[in-house]
């Protein structure tokens, strides 16, 4: 018999959290092995995987088949006195048609959202009703109610559950049978197949698959341990097996020779199912305009309202105003030409509604700064004609991506903004975002340490000599590589050696879910139309069941809602003047205040936004800035890589060195750095001005420096060489420009996220510079229970002392006043 007699149809992926051991490659790696024309995932619970599963199959030429294993509770007449099973049995539903899939997600959605079961996700038998169409179903094997009515002897609820079954799923229900080598099966097996032969149900075998090989089983076991909180040892506890396998064909088919048409069944299954969770372009919610526009002339006539506002307060002549009027016209062009007026319109409304409520709402982050529109909507707050911000950083036409801005909102009234976003949308089309958690390092050998029962503190050295970089994690492997102690230990020491034989097949599994912190999607239509949603205990909202990158994949568009302390901070520092009879405007401060930059260049800038580390404060001391420009620049050269320049931009500004440009007319991109390539903005300006570029292509440059991808460099090498040979450069100058370029493209900053931060970071200095009693006092309340801040910035109002106080305060009461 052919390699295609024989399709898995429930592989658990590593999305069972803490069961499935495989992910979405290896499994499709496994399909590809074993000739298998299509195979199915069904995870416990479950559809985090489905869309990333799809893609990673059909990418391989496997047909991929959704489903998941569905806990359907039972009802009074279907318990027995005495009899302690769960209350809940599995039944596995696998999506035929878009109607089944459609219905899997609001099946899925319901198990996590309308559960009676306190946390615990599973459906009733009767809410299945109307919701089966498109879906078929199997019986779920030895954790399904068929199977454990039989083993309990109640052999008429059997049959009368699997007659409701047949009712519910009509044409499409088969009864499941597998062949575990567990003892239960000889007693339910033959019962269930009678009862299969007498209602004329067809059987289908499944093997329950958890992960790639035999040789795992052992590990498995482990991971089973830490889901239930259990050592090995434990006699009583829930036990892996080899069985879990991916079989192949032939092991099935030896497996089931006695029924054939177990097996055969697996390909019909297979050739039924006509369905994948798919890409889809990016959906949004409709903008109605009060004024009856469509969205394209809503937001031209919102932008260029808000621009007039934004040269009326900056009493900019004509001729002043020309270059916005001009940018924003070439802005609006390419928003409505790549369709997202709508998009602008959405953020726009909540950060206004925030705004108009004295929400404080940060100067924006990120790219987006780089955009006029952007700053006439007051979704930003920063000008960037005069700070050279570039809007193609932001949207670029020759690459058509989803706009993304971040915002950053007060920390204690961020969901105000939410509820808002939710009452103007719906409830049902405003969701969270889940991450996944994974076995790091440090964390699987503890993990695993503690189901071996080994000592704590043992373990804990081991963890100990395990690299810890959150940024950019060690993984087990690399750590072990790089430290002889380990190598030692693993050595001599045989349960050290199995912990890491262990941890090193478990890490990188999923270990848990979590809520993204900041992202929220907004859909047109009810979310579960479009993906299945999760209850996460700890939020009040839905969070999606795909996570950041399959949620965007699967349509739905991701807003950024970020919580920033110190928009908070300065909000209640403006409070507390406010009680002095002092009204200030922090977004009108004079961005050339002396006070703040003495305060910066003293290097005493703790409770500063961005500037408040050691090695930071040093830099500043070095540096003396004396504009508003060189706070962007120490934002985006206080990073590993870049710090190297730090040096040179201090020696150049004072002179100490000779400022020289890569050629001459570059000096009117760099000299605002002293002729040093810091910004991503620079890289794209040098194409533009020396190689031809348009600003949409340097874009695209940028980002292939920043990939490193040698056939991608080769032919950009070649067009910026030829462009610039062009315009009169000579050949092997233009190749070594390309190489400067190239180097410092590889970890240039953002210059619209640098300025929005260093924006941000010259309001909290201005406030700590004129206004310290102030400042420092709303700092130490939201630092209330972190003694160490506390007593920073007691020890700053020691060193302040009275001359920084405002005459009428009373140093020693303010200082007992602000510690109350």
């Amino acid at each position: 018999m052919s390699h295609a007699s024989f399709v898995h149809l429930r592989v658990r992926s590593a999305y069972s959290l803490l069961d499935g051991a495989m992910h979405a490659p290896r499994i499709v790696e496994l399909a590809k092995e074993h000739g298998m024309p299509a195979l199915g995932i069904a995870d416990k619970k479950n559809v985090f995987g489905a869309l990333e599963f799809a893609m990673k199959a059909t990418g391989a030429g496997i047909q991929p088949i959704t489903g998941a294993l569905l806990p359907v509770s039972r009802d009074a007449t279907e318990m027995e006195s005495g009899v302690r099973r769960p209350l809940a049995d599995d039944l596995v539903l696998i999506a035929k048609d878009d109607l089944g899939y459609t219905n899997l997600m609001r099946l899925m959605s319901m198990a996590h959202l309308e559960s009676a079961a306190e946390h615990e996700p599973e459906v009733a038998m009767d809410s299945l009703e109307g919701l089966t169409d498109g879906l078929i179903a199997l019986t779920g094997g030895p954790d399904g109610a068929i199977d454990r009515m039989l083993l309990d002897g109640q052999h008429e609820r059997a049959e009368r559950r699997l007659t409701m079954l047949a009712t519910l799923f009509p044409g499409r229900l088969y009864v499941e049978l597998q062949r575990l080598n567990r003892p239960e099966e000889a007693i339910v097996e033959p019962k269930l197949v009678d009862l299969a032969y007498k209602l004329d149900l067809p059987l289908v075998a499944t093997n329950d698959v958890r992960f790639d090989v035999a040789e795992m089983h052992t590990a498995h076991d482990a991971l089973l341990a830490i889901a239930d909180g259990r050592r090995l040892e434990d006699e009583d506890r829930r036990r892996s097996t080899p069985e879990y396998r991916f079989k192949s064909p032939e092991e099935m088919q030896a497996l089931f020779e006695d029924l054939p048409e177990a097996i055969a069944n697996t390909l019909v299954i297979a050739q039924r199912c006509a369905v994948m969770p798919e890409p889809r372009a990016p959906i949004l919610p409709g903008f109605e305009s009060e004024a009856g526009r469509d969205e394209a002339d809503e937001l031209r006539a919102q932008a260029l309202a808000g621009l007039e506002k934004r040269l009326e307060f900056m009493e900019a002549d004509e001729e002043a105003a020309k270059p916005y009027r001009e940018r924003i016209d070439y802005e609006l062009n390419v928003i409505m030409e790549m369709g997202f007026p709508g998009y602008f319109l959405i953020v726009a409304e909540f950060i206004q509604w925030a705004k108009a409520r004295e929400i404080p709402v940060g100067p924006g982050r990120g790219s987006g700064a780089g955009s006029v529109v952007a700053w006439a909507l007051t979704i930003t707050d920063l000008d960037p004609l005069r700070f050279g911000l570039l809007f193609e950083r932001f949207l670029n036409p020759e690459r058509v991506s989803m706009p993304d801005f971040d915002i950053d909102f007060c920390q204690e009234r961020r969901d105000e903004v939410i509820g808002h976003v939710q009452t103007r949308y719906g409830k049902d089309k405003v969701a969270q975002i889940i991450t996944f958690g994974k076995l790091q390092a440090r964390a699987v050998l503890r993990d695993v340490g503690r189901v071996l029962g080994m000592p704590y503190g043992q373990v804990d050295r081991i963890c100990k000599l395990v690299p810890n970089n959150p940024a950019n994690p060690t993984t087990l492997g690399e750590a072990i590589d790089g430290e002889p102690a380990l190598q030692e230990m693993r050595r001599t020491d045989d349960q050290v050696a199995t912990l890491m034989d262990i941890a090193l097949r478990l890490e990188g599994l999923y270990r848990n879910t979590s809520t993204h912190a900041a992202g929220v999607v907004i859909g047109d239509r009810p979310l579960e139309q479009l993906v299945a949603l999760y209850r996460d205990p700890k939020s009040e909202m839905p969070v999606t069941q795909f996570n950041m990158k399959w949620v965007e994949t699967a349509g739905l568009v991701k807003f950024d809602f970020l919580g920033l302390k110190t928009l908070t901070v300065i909000t209640d520092a403006i409070k507390l003047l406010q009680k002095r009879g002092i009204e200030l405007d922090i977004d009108r401060i004079p961005l050339d205040d002396p006070k703040s930059f003495a305060l910066m260049s003293s290097g005493h800038t703790a409770g500063v936004f961005q500037l408040e580390g050691s090695g930071m404060r040093d830099m500043l001391k070095r540096l003396k800035p004396n504009r508003f420009e060189d706070i962007i620049a120490v934002v985006a050269l206080y990073r590993p890589g870049p710090m190297d320049n730090i040096p040179s931009y201090i020696a150049r500004k004072h002179s100490t060195e000779t400022v020289t440009y890569p050629y001459p007319n570059l000096q009117g991109i760099l000299e605002e750095t002293y002729g040093i390539i810091i910004y991503q903005e620079q890289v794209m300006q040098i194409a533009q001005v020396l190689a031809g570029y348009s600003l949409g292509s340097a874009d695209l440059l940028r980002r292939a420096m920043g990939k490193k991808i040698k056939a991608e460099m080769a032919a950009q090498r070649e067009i910026f060489v030829d462009g610039s040979v062009e315009r009169g450069v000579d050949k092997a100058k233009a190749s070594e420009i390309f190489d400067l370029v190239d180097k410092f493209a590889g970890y240039g900053f953002n210059k619209s996220h640098a300025a929005a931060y260093a924006l941000v970071a010259y309001q909290t200095a201005y406030l700590k510079a004129n206004y310290p009693l102030e400042f420092i006092a709303a700092s130490m309340t939201h630092d209330m229970h972190n003694t160490d801040k506390l007593s920073l910035f007691r020890r700053e109002l020691d060193r302040l002392e009275a001359p920084l106080l405002p005459p009428d305060v009373n140093y020693s009461e303010a200082v007992f006043a602000v510690e109350k």
